[in-house]
């Protein structure tokens, strides 16, 4: 028997309407979209009343074992000036978790995106090994746990099994990586595969893709084997490119050009490529990403906390390029304040206002939700991102009565909801039209967090 959501309004082509419904089939899908008035008598309706209801937000870039690491990592004198400085943080607590400690906070950060309204997680797994560097029995123990984590909670995921193979060019060998490492191409590609497989037979909340973590991290002959795996299998395929000018001048002396033109002679930067960061672009690369039609994840929340720098978000949207956005390090887990900072940063960096406004032909804030929605799903290779017929119910709802978007007319609302927003204004999730949170509470929410609160008791205030 299907379901009829009504909520008082519905965000239906961009714009919100009132008295509309969304039918779901037992199997999670949607069935319809339409006027409330054509609902039958025998209906079974859930009213959402004082809601207006959004398709789920989409997070692509997700290093879920860093939840661990907030709050641990702003001081200067323990975790220095910069990014590279930073890594050590958060190597010691690669180092420090158990697999079971390891689903503790993948469940946590889980949890907290949920609340957040973020519907589905592109996760850039690249856990492996023990914390002295051993094989498990199961090489793809530790992924596993991170899927039985995001089960639990009920997000949607992408297992993105992330490949590291060296600490960079011509340096030695970094004992804080040593849960990273798969030195040998045709062995990561066997536990990918075996990886996949599994995945195949379990929900269709879970899927798979592949993630060379970085050009300084894997060489290009063990790039060019896992790339033809991926390209193979139809894969999502992600990848750290420019986040740091350390990245670019490391690529020029190793290869003799900039990470972007390795990727395009390589043949990499297709549909299916997307480039976290992006940030520090060369000559030709803007030109490089349009034609390949790759997506840009963006992570602007950890990016200003690391220091990375600013993305070029104008440039990008002007040339065809399509923005998604990703939590990374989990220093905020916030899809909106993702979404609006594309936008402010460019204010910023311009001195000017509304930036991005009426490019491609689109309103600011229609612009921006799409980063936040539609383009992750498209990066990830999800039906999700969107509200149509015969795909999955994901969706979120706002209290009208919040604070933070109260008085809001039909017409602001999406405004107000990208750029004044509070999380407290999200009442429901669902994914695949089963309520994850209801009232703002999920039904395993104390369990989660008193968990994740012994690990963090153990670990202590500083890494």
């Amino acid at each position: 028997m299907s379901i009829f959501y009504q909520p008082d309004l519905m965000l239906v082509d961009g714009s919100f309407h009132h008295d509309r419904f969304l039918e779901v089939g037992d199997d999670g899908k949607i069935i319809s979209l339409g006027n409330a008035s054509e609902i039958g008598p025998e209906a079974f309706i859930c009213r959402l009343s004082g809601c207006a209801l959004l398709p789920g937000m989409i997070d692509v870039h997700s290093h879920s074992f860093q939840r661990a690491l907030r709050g641990k990592a702003e001081s200067r004198r323990r975790s220095g000036p910069d990014f590279w400085s930073w890594r050590n943080s958060m190597y010691r607590c690669a180092l420090a978790l158990t697999p079971e400690e390891i689903y503790d906070v993948a469940r946590m950060a889980f949890l907290e995106m949920m609340l957040a309204g973020i519907t589905a997680v592109g996760e850039f797994h690249y856990l492996h090994r023990t914390p002295d560097g051993a094989v498990y029995d199961d090489p793809n123990l530790l992924a596993k746990q991170v899927i039985r984590a995001a089960e639990s909670v009920g997000i949607r995921i992408v297992l993105l099994r992330c490949a590291y193979v060296r600490a960079g060019f011509g340096l030695p060998p970094d004992p804080g990586q040593v849960r990273f490492l798969e030195p040998e191409a045709d062995t990561f590609v066997q536990h990918a595969d075996d990886l996949r497989n599994e995945i195949e037979r379990m929900s269709s909340s879970v899927s798979f893709g592949l993630a060379p973590h970085s050009i300084r991290a894997v060489p290009r002959p063990y790039l060019q084997t896992i790339a033809g795996w991926a390209h193979t299998h139809g894969t999502p395929l992600h990848m750290h490119v420019a986040e740091q000018p350390a990245e670019i001048e490391a690529s020029i002396a190793e290869y003799g050009v900039t990470p972007f033109q390795m990727l395009d002679e390589l043949g990499l930067l297709t549909q299916d490529f997307t480039a976290i960061h992006a940030i520090h672009l060369g000559p030709g690369d803007i030109e490089r990403m349009a034609r390949g039609k790759i997506t840009v994840g963006a992570c602007p929340t950890t990016e200003r906390n690391l220091g990375d720098g600013i993305l070029c978000a104008d440039q990008l949207i002007d040339a065809g390029v399509s923005i998604a956005l990703g939590t990374d390090s989990h220093t905020q887990t916030d899809a909106l304040e993702n979404a609006r900072e594309l936008e402010s940063n460019l204010r910023l960096l311009h001195l000017q206002r509304a930036v991005l406004d009426g490019r491609q032909g689109r309103p600011l804030a229609s612009l921006l939700f799409d980063s936040a929605t539609d383009a992750g799903a498209r990066s990830l290779h999800l039906e999700t991102g969107t509200l149509r017929p015969g795909t999955p119910a994901d969706f979120f709802t706002v209290d009208l009565a919040d604070a933070s978007i109260a008085g809001s007319m039909p017409e602001e609302l999406l405004t107000n909801i990208v750029f004044s927003m509070s999380r407290s204004a999200i009442r429901h999730v669902a994914v695949d039209g089963r309520m994850r949170i209801d009232q703002s509470q999920h039904a395993l929410q104390a369990e989660i967090v008193e968990a994740f609160a012994r690990v963090q008791r153990r670990l202590g205030p500083e890494l």
